[in-house]
């Protein structure tokens, strides 16, 4: 008997047990996933730690620079020769003691500076005091602070202090891949370190200022120093190799990367730095220890920024080396241990799956039954196992279950069609009832408010009617001449007052109310109306475009369309209140009417305000009702036609209302 023919012999607790000594499927590459992980992270870490260290160093060896250039000043502020040259007064015997000085300390540029900060002598000359060139140029340094810091000077600057430098300042920019847009073709400052030391006399009085400086623009021997110190011959595996550079602002001034080749007249001067790095360095002041993308390739780098005198940040000092022989050998490394633990689980994973069919095939086939019932399937069984277990005894006693399941299914679906069709009967009354209570509210509300203003509108109209027509028979004949035209008008905004009062029971009684029909003038209408809104348009900034071109007469009754379209003129001036175009046009449509539109340029209308805009007391205006559109909507869909309501789609902002009317009236 085989090892597997006793292992089908076992019962379901000895499988299990069995298959528990067999979790390499899942904890192998569970592992192998943690430890690639890992390694990953691991290794990015160590080649951040190191140029972390490698940026440490150049920081050290820089600020030692400004330590020795501030020492220097102070020993020539000290230097004995110095005193007795300026006691004796001779700015002109200055000029090569100051030279041996620059010889002696290593030193671009030294001068001396009375103790008002004007020029008395440079390496180069003499200044006397009324000399336009003794002016104090605006160094920070300058102010008789000892110690040492990095500057930028402008070119005017730099020629006062030491003119022969000027023809290593300027630095042609190179366009750069990744860099931040710039329009900028030239970088023509200068970035120094700059140290100043007070000469003071024996009573402690200043005489002058020594300052001295060493220029950065182009100082390839400072630059390689720092690189030989950083990463010396032979200390970057892998074919690696450590450069080094000098910023000012983003653009490279002093750097022994290359563009093409190892030439030394290759250097990456004037190439600027990526975006990314200048806004984490320059922009927010933070050490950049990461990948970055150097001139043309991926370099592990480190970038500190540099700041001046006054604190502001001028540039950055990086160092770093060449990613990808470490990238490739990281990746060789993870691709080892990837193959290892594939191998691996490919192996464990073969011994478990035949160890475990002789569970998971009766368990399919029972799962496979069991979705088959789900689907409808009411005869679907598992049907006779080999497995001499408890599972094999499972899958019998599931065979006999789901027998009298099938039969219990097939009642319960009959129960189950008569209970959903008198659910949907009752689920249909139920909507038909809410929707009739709703309506009838709605009704309610609006016969309540129309009995309202009968009441105290008609009143009111009734008087002024009244007193209208006695005022008619006081003044006689001679009020037919001399205001006959203003009192037939107020007769007619009577009328109209009359005519409002009767569509707002129109809608609560529409039965009750017809309005007379007639062919219209549609343009001749819409003069009408901006008569009667003229008081509206003159009190504010609104230009008027007329575009009336409709040639059909639609039926309606006119009154009530002017109560329309004078209730959309009303509503697309209160939506300009500081001006705006009013556009009123009109055209023939497709379906043989007309459609009048009435747009403006306000703000428009929000798709929440859209959805609810002819409903019932629905308004944005602190005076308004919320009634006028939906009366207006109303009016029109008595004669068979509609309002539209829309922004604008001609790329201007507002509102555009749309009146189609049908030439005959419903």
């Amino acid at each position: 008997m085989t090892l597997f023919d006793r292992f089908e012999r076992l019962p379901i607790r000895g499988k299990l047990l069995a298959l528990v000594l067999l979790p390499l499927a899942v904890v192998l590459p569970l592992l192998g996933v943690i430890l690639l992980v890992w390694a990953n992270l691991a290794f990015d870490n160590l080649l951040i730690t190191k140029v972390r260290a490698d940026l440490a160093v150049a920081q050290g060896y820089f600020d030692r620079v400004l330590g020795e250039v501030g020492t220097s000043a102070a020993a020539v502020a000290d230097a004995h020769a110095t005193y007795l040259a300026l006691d004796r007064g001779d700015a002109a015997g200055l000029v090569p003691l100051l030279r041996r000085y620059k010889a002696r300390e290593n030193l671009d540029f030294i001068n001396l500076r009375r103790p008002d900060g004007s020029l008395l002598a440079t390496d180069h000359s003499a200044v006397s005091p009324g000399d336009p060139a003794s002016a104090p140029p605006p160094l920070p340094a300058a102010d008789g602070r000892p110690g040492a810091s990095i500057e930028v000077l402008q070119p005017d600057e730099l020629a006062v202090l030491s003119p022969p430098l000027l023809a290593r300042v300027a630095v042609p920019l190179v366009p750069t891949r990744n860099a931040a847009p710039t329009e900028r073709t030239l970088e023509d400052r200068a970035m120094v370190v700059l140290a100043s030391a007070p000469v003071t006399a024996p009573g402690g009085r200043v005489l002058a200022h020594v300052q001295a400086g060493v220029l950065l623009n182009r100082n390839l021997p400072f630059i390689d120093h720092i690189n030989g110190i950083v990463y010396p011959e032979g200390s970057l595996p892998f074919g690696s190799h450590g450069t080094a550079t000098l910023f000012l602002d983003d653009v490279r001034i002093s750097t022994n990367v290359r563009l093409f080749g190892e030439g030394a007249g290759n250097r990456a001067i004037g190439t600027r730095v990526s975006r990314t790095v200048r806004d984490a360095v320059l922009g927010r002041g933070s050490t950049w220890l990461d990948r970055a993308f150097v001139v043309s390739d991926w370099y592990v780098s480190g970038y500190l920024p540099l700041r001046d005198g006054a604190g502001r940040r001028v540039g950055m000092l990086y160092v770093g080396y060449l990613e990808r022989p470490f990238m490739l050998l990281k990746y060789g490394v993870l691709a080892a241990i990837g193959l290892i633990f594939f191998a691996v689980t490919i192996g464990a994973a073969l011994v478990s799956l035949r160890a475990a069919r002789t569970i998971f095939g009766p368990i399919e086939r029972m799962a496979l039954t069991m979705r088959s019932v789900q689907t409808g399937s009411l005869e679907a069984r598992v049907g006779p196992v080999a497995s001499r277990d408890e599972v094999g005894a499972l899958a019998g006693h599931l065979d006999r279950l789901l027998d009298a399941i099938a039969e219990q299914t097939l009642a319960l679906q009959r129960w189950n069609a008569a209970l959903d069709a008198k659910v949907a009967e009752r689920t249909r009354e139920l909507q038909e009832a809410q929707q009739q209570l709703v309506r009838s509210e709605k009704l309610a509300a609006v016969g309540q408010l129309t009995a309202s203003i009968a009441h105290e509108v008609n009143n009111p109209i009734a008087v002024i009617q009244g007193n209208l027509d006695l005022a008619r028979e006081l003044l006689g004949p001679d009020a037919a001449a001399r205001v006959g035209a203003e009192l037939k008008l107020v007769d007619e905004q009577i009328e109209r007052m009359r005519l409002i009062v009767t569509q707002l029971l129109q809608f609560a009684r529409p039965s009750e109310f017809a309005g007379y029909i007639a062919e219209v003038d549609t343009t001749q209408v819409l003069q009408d109306c901006l008569v009667l809104v003229a008081h509206l348009l003159s009190r504010t900034r609104i230009e008027l475009v007329r575009q009336l071109h409709a040639t059909r007469r639609p039926a309606i009754n006119r009154n009530e369309l002017q109560q329309v379209l004078v209730n959309l003129l009303v509503n697309a001036i209160h939506a300009m209140p500081d001006g705006g175009t009013l556009t009123l046009a009109s055209h023939d449509n497709a379906e043989g009417g007309i459609d009048i539109v009435v747009a403006d340029t306000g703000s428009g209308l929000d798709a929440a305000l859209l959805a609810d805009l002819f409903k019932p007391f629905v308004t944005r205006k602190k005076e308004g009702t919320g009634l006028g559109l939906w009366i207006s909507r109303g009016i029109v869909e008595r004669y068979g036609g509609d309002i539209r309501a829309a922004n604008r789609d001609d790329g201007r902002s507002g509102a555009q209302f749309t009146v189609v009317l049908r030439r005959t009236a419903a």
